[in-house]
């Protein structure tokens, strides 16, 4: 341990092949499908209600995103909630993660077939393009996913948040850590 640990001091590069080979990225659009359908049915119309008369913006925060199905598949639920101008018109979804090569691949927005599996067919054929053999998430609604590096145990939380989505994180954390996550989490919401 001591000598990799002075070979990472020594080649700064490393350390990014070792935190790839330590995050997991399990993910896919629409993941548990009855989570969604609880978001879609209950969630989303509240959030949506709770936005005071149709001006305010709403704010979505996908902690741990790895390569974008999550966030997109929150933003697909959104737009079908609000029809598509007035999502990206009020819609902002922050995309974070700290595997930079998952990020990368997220705002491509660019998927093979089997990626794509868990996307109900008339929402592939509304929000998604085929071009030879991938699919590629609709331009309008990816201009209102902002992808980012983020670290949630040390880096400011986002704020002012209507709904926080974070499925994958927490059971790769120790409990000495979640209890330093959930209270950033929670800040982050509104009331």
């Amino acid at each position: 341990f001591a000598a990799y640990q002075s070979h990472l001091e020594a080649h700064p590069g490393e350390f990014e092949e070792l935190l790839n080979t330590v995050l997991i990225n399990v993910t896919s659009f629409f993941r548990d499908a009855e989570a969604w359908e609880i978001l879609k049915t209950k969630v989303v119309p509240q959030i949506i209600a709770d936005a005071e008369d149709g001006t305010r913006p709403i704010r979505i925060w996908s902690v741990g995103c790895a390569s974008g199905e999550e966030s997109y598949s929150i933003a697909m639920l959104f737009a079908e909630a609000l029809g598509v101008q007035e999502f990206c018109e009020r819609v902002k979804i922050y995309a974070t993660d700290l595997d930079e090569e998952a990020l990368r691949a997220a705002r491509q927005a660019t998927y093979s077939p089997r990626e794509i599996e868990g996307v109900p067919a008339d929402l592939l054929e509304k929000y998604f393009e085929r071009t030879h053999h991938h699919y590629v998430f609709n331009r309008d609604l990816r201009k209102c996913v902002i992808f980012g590096c983020h670290n949630v145990v040390r880096d400011a939380p986002i704020s002012r948040i209507d709904l926080l989505v974070c499925r994958n994180l927490l059971i790769y954390l120790e409990a000495e850590t979640q209890d330093v996550v959930l209270p950033r989490l929670h800040y982050a919401l509104v009331p």
